[in-house]
């Protein structure tokens, strides 16, 4: 370019003639972007291409502001992959980490032999200790203002939102063992309350607590122990969520699964009319559970009590976009802490088998286990017509038929069910060996002899294969139509991706453009509602400048390729890769050619099929500005 074009140029990008969806939810209009300084620059039906270095056609696409993901786990991967590949290229440019109580914003916090980073997250979120140690012993800092500066540091990819993490909180206040143990003095609840007022003036922009009664610590001697942020009593929440609704900041959680009427009293805190002000919450998350139907119409129903007229809620249920598919390594799934008979085996660390298998062939175990495994589905009590109607406790699924399994030492067994293999099991042992290989036979000799019943086989299966196993069910959100009814629900916010848990049990990263998909079945209509629902939705909700492609925002921006969304298998987009950074494996999502641009400040992504050079090198989100 001559000095004299470069003089006259005016803009860095030039988007022409994309279909504009700009995250008001106003119905689209076709129209050129133009980006110049990391800024939009001008929006019209027509602007002129030869201000531009670079001219980008979006004829045939759609144009909308970058996602957010609003409920992540991306402490830990920031440290080592800043960029956040596997959520860019389906077009997040915003997330929101810290969520559930667990977050880095103390830093490593190891104390008196304590590990809380790994204790924490080894469990609750799936991932392996070793890649959390690696983690924690790079941390440098010890407190929520230097976590701050640290983050901005970082060649990060996407914007970030974070908050303060309770049990983190909590732990340093108080000291790791003492957070789980008790209630908190006065002058330690007064420290946690001066602790999050002033972490939300450094830019934190709210609080996030947990509440699932199966969320357990992974180091001894602690593993039968919940983490600290459920050892807080009611009192304890309120002075804390006190803090974050004076400050105009936001309230992350989770149920108490099994208290209803603890459930109705926690989340009270939301209305104003109780409280004087309406509390900004949001909370995990609207599914439809497979083995309880009324779980997700008894949220919904809450949802619009607390945010009537009446009670002056400001109160956001999340909702996932996918059927909850999850993967279990053996029994190791996030699912199975909430049996204490599968929870015992996740006590143990991940490489120690032989323990597991101790376990497995203990004889009060086995009684205990199969107890478990047959509750409901035998006889005509009470259990048996909770199963049948759909109202049983458990979310995990327990029916041979669901179960699909997906990695298998044994390679003939690999996509069939766990039905199927029982069947081929009952098969050989009445005799019938015709339709066996010999590897087959003799696995089944080893280990599948004794099986009576189907809790047999699943602990033979267990016993055979440990870890080695990994299969696969659908618990939750199997019914399309339901899915984007609870989508298009105004009381409930799309969201729930768990982004950077869970390596080896589920991904859903791509649950944003699941999200636009099932909205692109209503028209453009639709689609303008799911745009705002993912942008400038959760930027207000979460007190964040964002969500907006007005001229004057910050370019954060996304091309989508409609007819691509359209042949979009989204219930198929799971793929096992090797991740460098973990030096470990990882369920992560491909939707090659949906989203054709990703663009963060002004700068480019993702681009066509690949990721720009400059992603994870260079800096390109910032930790987003709060608005109280």
């Amino acid at each position: 370019m001559s000095d004299t074009a470069a003089q006259a140029t005016s803009w860095d990008y030039l988007i022409r003639g994309a279909k504009v969806f700009d995250g008001s939810g106003a119905l689209p209009a076709r129209e050129d972007i133009a980006i110049a300084d990391g800024k939009i620059a001008a929006r019209a039906p027509e602007l002129d291409p030869s201000k531009a270095s670079k001219v980008i056609d979006g004829t045939d696409r759609w144009a909308m502001p970058g996602l957010f993901d609003i409920h992540t786990h991306y402490d830990l991967e920031l440290e080592v992959a800043p960029g956040l590949p596997e959520s860019v290229r389906h077009g997040t440019t915003t997330v929101v980490i810290a969520n559930c109580s667990l977050g880095l914003a103390f830093g490593a916090q190891r104390k008196e032999g304590a590990d809380p980073i790994v204790d924490c997250y080894a469990r609750v979120e799936n991932i392996p200790k070793d890649v959390l140690r690696a983690t924690a012993d790079k941390v440098d800092w010890h407190n929520p203002k230097e976590y701050m500066q640290h983050l901005n540091k970082l060649n990060l990819g996407p914007n970030l939102v974070t908050m303060v993490p309770h049990s983190m909180l909590r732990i340093e206040v108080m000291g790791f063992d003492a957070s789980i143990s008790r209630d908190p003095t006065e002058d330690e609840l007064v420290a946690m309350e001066e602790l999050l007022d002033k972490a939300m003036d450094n830019g934190y922009a709210g609080f996030s607590t947990d509440a699932l009664p199966f969320h357990y610590l992974a180091n001894q001697p602690n593993t039968r122990k919940t983490i600290p942020t459920q050892f807080a009593k009611y009192y304890e929440i309120k002075r804390l969520t006190d803090v974050v609704r004076r400050k105009g900041g936001i309230w992350q959680a989770t149920p108490p699964k099994d208290s209803t009427i603890g459930t109705i009293k926690t989340f009270l805190l939301s209305c104003g009319r109780l409280h004087g002000k309406p509390l900004k919450t949001t909370v995990v998350a609207a599914l439809d559970v497979q083995s309880n139907r009324k779980i997700v119409r008894l949220a919904r129903l809450l949802a619009r009590i607390l945010n009537s007229r009446f009670l002056k809620g400001d109160f956001h249920l999340q909702a996932l976009a996918a059927p909850f598919k999850t993967w279990s390594d053996g029994a190791v799934t996030p699912l199975s802490e909430e049996i204490e008979e599968l929870r015992i085996l996740n006590e143990t660390e991940l490489e120690d088998r032989e323990t597991r298998c101790k376990i497995l062939n203990d004889p009060e175990y086995i009684e205990k286990f199969k107890a478990m495994w047959m509750h409901g589905k035998q006889g005509f009590g009470l259990a048996r017509i909770k199963r049948l109607l759909r109202l049983e406790d458990y979310a995990f699924n327990r029916t041979l038929a669901d179960m699909t399994i997906d990695i298998c030492p044994l390679k003939e067994w690999e996509g069939l069910t766990f039905a199927e293999v029982f069947d081929r099991v009952r098969a050989a042992n009445a005799g019938n060996t015709s339709q066996l290989t010999d590897s087959e036979h003799s696995l089944i000799k080893d280990y599948f002899t004794q099986v009576q019943d189907e809790a047999d086989f699943v602990l033979a299966m267990l016993r055979a294969f440990d870890r080695d196993l990994s299969w696969y069910t659908v618990s939750a959100n199997r019914n399309e139509t339901v899915v984007r009814k609870l989508l298009m629900d105004r009381q409930l916010l799309p969201g729930f991706n768990d982004s950077g848990a869970h390596l080896t049990n589920m991904a859903f990263y791509d649950g944003n453009l699941r999200a636009l998909k099932l909205a692109s079945d209503g028209g453009d209509a639709d689609v303008a509602y799911m745009v705002r629902r993912l942008t400038s939705d959760p930027a207000k909700v979460f007190g964040v400048k964002g969500g907006t492609i007005n001229v004057g925002d910050q370019a954060d921006l996304i091309l989508i390729d409609p007819s691509a969304l359209r042949r979009m298998d989204h219930n198929n987009t799971v793929k096992r890769q090797y991740r460098e950074e973990f030096q470990h494996e990882q369920l992560v999502n491909r939707t090659d050619g949906v989203v054709p641009l990703v663009m963060i400040a002004g700068h480019a992504a993702w681009n066509g099929d690949d990721f720009e050079p400059s992603l994870g090198t260079t800096k390109m989100g910032t930790v987003l500005e709060t608005t109280f």
